[in-house]
């Protein structure tokens, strides 16, 4: 089965690299190779791509790639800093994230991401390891689901959630999506206009189960170390906990180091932040929104790596 794939912000995050035509440069999130192939495009016969993903349909996708420039490497990103070593790569000049679950994932309903199909409820990204959102909603601690849904989907209903889907697995254990999402449209009372009652809650379970919020604050600060000086960090979000994250990161790396009032030290001797916030956060125009209703939500953050300290 094939899906079309928008890749969203593709030209603005890409040109946030700055591209160096022999430069080394790491796509966090390959998906199915939008920024990947647009960054290649760019780079010299010295250039060098390295992208990382999960994802076996992503991986396969990779596979049809055959520049020599380009290395894809099948783990999460927050493995970045281990894989750069083991291919004897020092610092780069760019690195590129474009968050969270992509199209093709989303539409492909075997997946489980999705309530719009009844499938499988599986929802993880790599689908050769780990624990599916199956096995954890029929077996984890009652309290432990409604934190879950609470934390990662902002969902005010989450204990009302949590309470009838342990209810329920002590009949039958949950195993497809259509259920899960039955059960949660039984709790949320109200939601806002054009919103599926069970958003907030696949939501949150899918970012559980691939450790979504945790890969991502493991991999900000290997991205930046990994960042020669003039390297740029090129981020899309698309909900408020990635970019919350996001934001906070760039924002403390972007501070210079505060010293007591008072003390006989000049400006200019201060250390200077690692990081320079590049512009203004990015959206998606009018017209791509339109044209994808997904990059609605998205969110681009610029930076750049400075020669102060880490």
């Amino acid at each position: 089965m094939s899906f079309v794939h928008k890749t969203v912000l593709l030209d603005e995050a890409v040109a946030g690299l700055a591209i160096d035509p022999a430069g080394i440069y790491v796509d966090c999130t390959f998906g199915r190779g939008g920024h990947s192939r647009l960054i290649l495009g760019q780079l010299g016969p010295q250039g060098r791509l390295i992208a990382f993903d999960k994802d076996p349909a992503a991986i396969a996708e990779a596979a049809t790639i055959t520049d020599p420039r380009f290395t894809i490497v099948h783990n999460g990103f927050a493995t970045l800093a281990d894989a750069l070593r083991g291919l004897d790569i020092a610092a780069v000049d760019g690195v590129l994230m474009d968050l969270g679950v992509s199209s093709p994932q989303l539409d492909d309903g075997s997946r489980g991401f999705s309530f719009r199909f009844d499938a499988p409820l599986d929802m993880r990204m790599d689908t050769t390891r780990g624990m599916t959102a199956a096995e954890w909603l029929n077996t984890a601690p009652e309290k432990d689901i409604a934190e879950v849904i609470k934390d990662y989907g902002e969902e005010r209903f989450a204990k009302s959630i949590a309470a009838k889907i342990v209810a329920r697995r002590l009949e039958q254990p949950l195993a497809t999506t259509r259920e899960l999402a039955a059960l949660v449209a039984q709790c949320v009372r109200t939601r806002e206009p054009g919103q599926d009652p069970a958003t907030r809650t696949f939501q949150a379970v899918r970012i559980f189960i691939n450790r979504e919020l945790e890969e991502l604050a493991l991999v900000l600060p290997q991205a930046l170390a990994a960042l020669k000086p003039g390297g740029r960090l090129s981020v899309i979000a698309f909900h408020s906990l990635e970019d919350r994250i996001v934001k906070r990161f760039m924002q403390d790396k972007a501070s210079a180091d505060k010293l007591p009032a008072g003390l006989p030290i000049r400006a200019s001797d201060i250390p200077p932040a690692p990081l320079k916030i590049v512009g203004k956060p990015v959206r998606a125009s009018e017209a791509e929104v339109a044209a994808n209703p997904r990059a609605r939500s998205a969110i681009l953050r610029i930076g750049e790596r400075t020669t102060g300290a880490l």
